[in-house]
Protein backbone atom coordinates (compact mmCIF):
# COMPACT_ATOMS: atom_id res chain seq x y z
CA UNK A 1 0.00 0.00 0.00
CA UNK A 2 1.16 3.59 -0.89
CA UNK A 3 2.37 5.39 2.14
CA UNK A 4 3.02 8.47 0.52
CA UNK A 5 -0.05 11.38 -0.09
CA UNK A 6 -1.21 11.30 -3.47
CA UNK A 7 -2.39 13.73 -5.96
CA UNK A 8 -1.78 17.64 -5.83
CA UNK A 9 -4.68 18.76 -3.27
CA UNK A 10 -3.11 18.79 0.28
CA UNK A 11 -5.12 18.26 3.38
CA UNK A 12 -6.26 21.54 4.84
CA UNK A 13 -5.56 22.04 8.52
CA UNK A 14 -8.63 20.05 9.77
CA UNK A 15 -6.83 18.43 13.02
CA UNK A 16 -8.02 21.15 15.93
CA UNK A 17 -10.21 24.48 16.53
CA UNK A 18 -9.69 26.58 19.27
CA UNK A 19 -11.94 26.61 22.13
CA UNK A 20 -13.22 29.73 24.31
CA UNK A 21 -11.60 30.17 27.39
CA UNK A 22 -11.56 27.77 29.93
CA UNK A 23 -14.09 27.11 32.75
CA UNK A 24 -12.43 28.27 36.24
CA UNK A 25 -12.81 24.48 37.17
CA UNK A 26 -12.29 22.47 34.35
CA UNK A 27 -13.45 19.13 34.98
CA UNK A 28 -11.33 16.07 34.76
CA UNK A 29 -12.06 12.76 34.09
CA UNK A 30 -10.25 9.58 35.71
CA UNK A 31 -6.30 9.43 34.39
CA UNK A 32 -7.13 12.52 32.30
CA UNK A 33 -5.28 15.82 31.71
CA UNK A 34 -7.45 19.51 32.28
CA UNK A 35 -9.09 20.28 29.95
CA UNK A 36 -7.46 20.56 26.45
CA UNK A 37 -7.19 23.86 24.87
CA UNK A 38 -8.41 22.83 21.08
CA UNK A 39 -10.60 19.90 19.79
CA UNK A 40 -10.76 17.99 17.09
CA UNK A 41 -13.17 17.63 13.99
CA UNK A 42 -15.12 15.04 15.09
CA UNK A 43 -15.50 16.81 19.16
CA UNK A 44 -17.13 19.87 17.76
CA UNK A 45 -19.43 18.24 15.16
CA UNK A 46 -20.45 16.26 18.54
CA UNK A 47 -21.30 19.62 20.36
CA UNK A 48 -22.53 21.21 17.01
CA UNK A 49 -25.39 17.78 17.20
CA UNK A 50 -26.02 18.17 20.44
CA UNK A 51 -27.90 20.79 22.61
CA UNK A 52 -25.13 22.59 24.85
CA UNK A 53 -27.12 21.98 28.37
CA UNK A 54 -28.68 18.59 28.47
CA UNK A 55 -26.57 16.45 25.39
CA UNK A 56 -30.13 15.81 23.73
CA UNK A 57 -29.35 15.18 20.03
CA UNK A 58 -30.29 17.86 17.51
CA UNK A 59 -30.73 15.21 15.12
CA UNK A 60 -32.12 11.33 14.36
CA UNK A 61 -29.78 9.05 15.51
CA UNK A 62 -28.68 8.13 12.37
CA UNK A 63 -27.76 11.29 11.08
CA UNK A 64 -25.40 11.75 14.27
CA UNK A 65 -24.00 8.99 13.48
CA UNK A 66 -23.68 9.23 10.13
CA UNK A 67 -22.26 12.59 10.36
CA UNK A 68 -19.72 11.51 13.21
CA UNK A 69 -18.28 8.26 11.66
CA UNK A 70 -17.18 11.48 8.49
CA UNK A 71 -15.72 13.50 10.90
CA UNK A 72 -13.61 10.73 11.99
CA UNK A 73 -12.72 10.30 8.60
CA UNK A 74 -11.67 13.44 7.61
CA UNK A 75 -9.82 13.89 10.73
CA UNK A 76 -7.54 10.92 8.99
CA UNK A 77 -7.67 13.46 5.85
CA UNK A 78 -6.56 16.17 7.82
CA UNK A 79 -3.82 14.25 9.44
CA UNK A 80 -2.59 12.89 5.74
CA UNK A 81 -3.73 9.59 6.20
CA UNK A 82 -6.69 9.31 3.94
CA UNK A 83 -7.70 10.27 0.61
CA UNK A 84 -11.20 10.39 -1.07
CA UNK A 85 -11.06 9.98 -4.50
CA UNK A 86 -15.45 10.29 -6.30
CA UNK A 87 -17.80 7.33 -3.95
CA UNK A 88 -13.59 5.70 -2.82
CA UNK A 89 -11.47 6.01 0.15
CA UNK A 90 -7.92 5.35 0.09
CA UNK A 91 -5.19 5.27 2.50
CA UNK A 92 -2.18 7.20 1.43
CA UNK A 93 -0.25 7.07 4.68
CA UNK A 94 -0.25 3.92 7.26
CA UNK A 95 1.87 5.46 10.29
CA UNK A 96 -0.87 5.73 13.09
CA UNK A 97 -1.25 9.05 14.59
CA UNK A 98 -0.79 10.29 17.78
CA UNK A 99 -4.75 9.97 18.86
CA UNK A 100 -6.35 6.56 19.78
CA UNK A 101 -9.44 6.97 18.12
CA UNK A 102 -8.04 8.25 14.79
CA UNK A 103 -5.61 5.05 15.66
CA UNK A 104 -8.27 2.83 15.47
CA UNK A 105 -9.83 4.13 12.73
CA UNK A 106 -7.28 4.48 10.32
CA UNK A 107 -5.94 0.47 11.80
CA UNK A 108 -9.54 -0.94 10.84
CA UNK A 109 -8.77 0.93 7.23
CA UNK A 110 -5.70 -0.44 6.56
CA UNK A 111 -6.43 -4.04 7.87
CA UNK A 112 -9.70 -4.25 4.89
CA UNK A 113 -7.76 -3.10 2.12
CA UNK A 114 -10.43 -4.76 -0.25
CA UNK A 115 -13.35 -2.47 0.86
CA UNK A 116 -12.32 0.82 -0.61
CA UNK A 117 -16.04 2.26 -1.16
CA UNK A 118 -16.62 5.66 1.57
CA UNK A 119 -20.12 4.63 2.24
CA UNK A 120 -19.27 1.17 3.35
CA UNK A 121 -16.87 2.72 5.91
CA UNK A 122 -19.37 5.50 6.83
CA UNK A 123 -22.29 2.23 7.30
CA UNK A 124 -19.62 0.74 9.23
CA UNK A 125 -17.94 3.63 11.74
CA UNK A 126 -21.24 4.71 12.09
CA UNK A 127 -22.59 2.02 14.35
CA UNK A 128 -19.92 2.71 16.81
CA UNK A 129 -18.91 6.13 16.57
CA UNK A 130 -21.10 8.07 19.04
CA UNK A 131 -19.77 6.11 21.81
CA UNK A 132 -16.07 6.43 20.36
CA UNK A 133 -16.22 10.44 20.09
CA UNK A 134 -18.34 10.37 23.56
CA UNK A 135 -15.38 8.44 25.66
CA UNK A 136 -12.67 10.54 23.82
CA UNK A 137 -14.69 13.91 25.15
CA UNK A 138 -15.37 12.38 28.32
CA UNK A 139 -11.59 11.18 28.78
CA UNK A 140 -10.36 14.78 28.03
CA UNK A 141 -12.78 15.89 30.26
CA UNK A 142 -15.40 17.54 27.45
CA UNK A 143 -18.35 15.83 28.82
CA UNK A 144 -19.58 14.48 31.92
CA UNK A 145 -21.29 10.74 32.26
CA UNK A 146 -25.45 11.00 33.16
CA UNK A 147 -27.71 8.15 34.11
CA UNK A 148 -31.03 8.45 33.28
CA UNK A 149 -34.32 6.49 32.97
CA UNK A 150 -35.78 4.20 35.65
CA UNK A 151 -33.60 1.97 37.72
CA UNK A 152 -34.25 -1.31 35.48
CA UNK A 153 -33.66 0.51 32.54
CA UNK A 154 -30.86 3.07 33.20
CA UNK A 155 -28.87 4.56 30.42
CA UNK A 156 -25.73 6.35 30.15
CA UNK A 157 -25.92 9.38 28.40
CA UNK A 158 -23.15 12.13 27.61
CA UNK A 159 -23.48 15.93 28.87
CA UNK A 160 -21.45 18.55 28.17
CA UNK A 161 -18.95 19.65 31.10
CA UNK A 162 -19.11 23.21 30.22
CA UNK A 163 -22.11 25.08 28.62
CA UNK A 164 -20.31 27.70 27.16
CA UNK A 165 -17.60 25.28 25.37
CA UNK A 166 -20.25 23.35 24.35
CA UNK A 167 -22.11 26.54 23.02
CA UNK A 168 -18.85 27.79 21.07
CA UNK A 169 -18.85 25.87 17.95
CA UNK A 170 -22.63 26.74 17.15
CA UNK A 171 -22.40 30.62 17.96
CA UNK A 172 -18.96 30.14 15.81
CA UNK A 173 -20.93 28.85 12.86
CA UNK A 174 -24.04 30.61 13.32
CA UNK A 175 -22.36 33.86 13.31
CA UNK A 176 -20.03 33.41 10.76
CA UNK A 177 -22.08 33.02 8.60
CA UNK A 178 -25.50 34.82 9.38
CA UNK A 179 -22.54 38.02 8.62
CA UNK A 180 -20.86 36.08 5.40
CA UNK A 181 -17.67 35.75 6.73
CA UNK A 182 -15.64 33.44 4.92
CA UNK A 183 -14.98 30.32 7.06
CA UNK A 184 -11.48 28.65 7.09
CA UNK A 185 -10.72 25.55 6.43
CA UNK A 186 -11.57 23.85 9.72
CA UNK A 187 -14.74 25.94 9.85
CA UNK A 188 -15.88 24.88 6.33
CA UNK A 189 -15.44 20.87 6.88
CA UNK A 190 -17.55 21.28 9.83
CA UNK A 191 -20.21 23.70 8.28
CA UNK A 192 -20.05 20.53 5.18
CA UNK A 193 -20.77 18.07 7.80
CA UNK A 194 -23.98 20.26 9.55
CA UNK A 195 -25.22 21.24 5.97
CA UNK A 196 -24.93 17.11 4.83
CA UNK A 197 -26.48 15.78 7.93
CA UNK A 198 -29.17 18.33 7.46
CA UNK A 199 -28.59 20.59 10.70
CA UNK A 200 -28.48 23.34 8.70
CA UNK A 201 -32.34 24.05 8.67
CA UNK A 202 -31.64 24.40 12.67
CA UNK A 203 -28.24 26.22 12.54
CA UNK A 204 -29.66 29.17 10.53
CA UNK A 205 -33.32 29.35 11.19
CA UNK A 206 -34.98 32.10 10.82
CA UNK A 207 -32.19 33.06 8.02
CA UNK A 208 -32.93 34.66 4.43
CA UNK A 209 -32.38 32.65 1.58
CA UNK A 210 -28.75 34.62 0.75
CA UNK A 211 -27.22 32.88 4.42
CA UNK A 212 -28.19 29.41 2.85
CA UNK A 213 -26.91 29.94 -0.28
CA UNK A 214 -23.32 31.47 1.34
CA UNK A 215 -23.31 28.58 3.33
CA UNK A 216 -23.12 25.87 0.46
CA UNK A 217 -20.97 28.25 -1.35
CA UNK A 218 -18.74 27.85 1.17
CA UNK A 219 -18.53 24.10 1.14
CA UNK A 220 -18.14 24.00 -2.25
CA UNK A 221 -15.07 25.37 -1.79
CA UNK A 222 -13.89 22.72 -0.22
CA UNK A 223 -11.18 20.55 -2.02
CA UNK A 224 -11.95 18.29 -4.01
CA UNK A 225 -11.28 14.92 -1.84
CA UNK A 226 -13.72 16.36 1.42
CA UNK A 227 -16.10 17.56 -1.00
CA UNK A 228 -16.18 13.64 -1.98
CA UNK A 229 -16.60 12.87 1.49
CA UNK A 230 -19.15 15.24 2.35
CA UNK A 231 -21.38 14.01 -0.47
CA UNK A 232 -20.92 10.61 0.02
CA UNK A 233 -22.13 11.67 3.61
CA UNK A 234 -25.62 13.45 2.38
CA UNK A 235 -26.03 10.77 0.04
CA UNK A 236 -26.31 8.03 3.23
CA UNK A 237 -27.84 10.12 5.28
CA UNK A 238 -30.73 11.22 2.89
CA UNK A 239 -31.36 7.60 2.37
CA UNK A 240 -31.83 6.88 6.34
CA UNK A 241 -34.10 10.23 6.43
CA UNK A 242 -35.97 8.74 3.69
CA UNK A 243 -35.90 4.90 5.45
CA UNK A 244 -37.05 7.06 8.76
CA UNK A 245 -40.11 9.01 7.20
CA UNK A 246 -41.40 5.74 5.55
CA UNK A 247 -41.27 3.20 8.36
Amino acid sequence: MNSTPHGDHHAPHLREHPTPVEPARPVRAVGSAAMPSTVRLADEFFYLAHDDQTGRSRLFESATAYGLAAALLAELYGEGRVTFEGRRLRVTNTVPPKDWLQHLVLDRLVAEPRHTETRTWLAYFATAAYQQVATRMWQLGLLRQQQVGRLWRQRTVYVPADMNTAAWSWARLSFQLRNHQRLNAFDVALAGLAMHTQLDPILLDGTPHAVRAFLRQQVEQAPPPLRDLLADLGAVVGSAVLSHRTT
